[in-house]
């Protein structure tokens, strides 16, 4: 841990082994739905589980079809397909848009998220109106 980081400011959400490679997962990390992803090679996601494009969403980020474009593994959202990059939230098909991502680690198989990124800001889309 560096002196940054404190035992509260990551919260154990699932041990790896119960992640399904390729579907993601909502816990309630922090008081936010996060949408959790294990990847082939396991390494672990998280964003924000709100879909900035779907008004009435059932399901979030976390119900979407994982893949990847050329290196950028990504998530597509569940009501109109938008990609959003796992590692950073940035939207593949609209500049404007993104959806927050978190820090997340593994210690001992215990998957760990943490606070929001830095330097992640919210995109227009995200804002609330």
């Amino acid at each position: 841990m560096t002196a940054r980081e404190t035992v509260e400011e990551w919260q154990p959400v699932c041990r790896l082994a119960e992640l399904e490679v390729d579907r993601g997962v909502t816990a309630l990390v922090h008081g936010q739905a996060i949408a959790i992803f294990r990847i082939a090679d396991d390494t672990v996601y998280a964003l924000g589980n709100h879909d900035p494009f779907a008004r009435n969403a059932v399901g979030g980020i976390s119900k979407g079809i994982v893949g990847t474009r050329g290196e950028v593994p990504f998530v597509a959202s569940p009501a109109h397909r938008h990609a959003f990059d796992l590692r950073t939230g940035r939207c593949l098909d609209d500049v404007h848009a993104a959806v927050p991502a978190y820090d997340i680690k593994v210690v001992e198989g215990v998957v760990l998220v943490g606070h929001r990124k830095v330097g992640e800001t919210p995109s227009r889309k995200e804002r609330p109106a």
